[in-house]
């Protein structure tokens, strides 16, 4: 026969773990959400010759490289920053 306790010590033990896992999950995504928010509206405020969006509609495709290219750095960063130190 299974052994209750053991059976229940392992499910909590993975369940613990689970919510651990959400918690950094959702800290990740807010952190990326805030910080790409962030990250637009400075480069949007510094790079006063040129109105991004409008040339994103227009199809410059080198405007939206660089947009990818920031948004994917900020990842990158949320992604080192709010990792758990193991």
């Amino acid at each position: 026969m299974i052994n209750m306790a053991l059976l229940v010590s392992t499910t909590s033990i993975v369940l613990k773990e689970y919510a651990i896992f959400l918690g950094w999950a959702l800290t990740a995504a807010i952190g990326f959400a805030f910080g790409v928010g962030i990250a637009l509206k400075v480069f949007d405020i510094l790079s006063t010759d040129i109105d991004e969006w409008e040339e994103i509609k227009k199809g410059n495709m080198g405007v939206a490289l660089i947009f990818v290219s920031l948004i994917v750095m900020v990842g990158l960063l949320v992604i080192t920053v709010g990792s758990p130190a193991n």
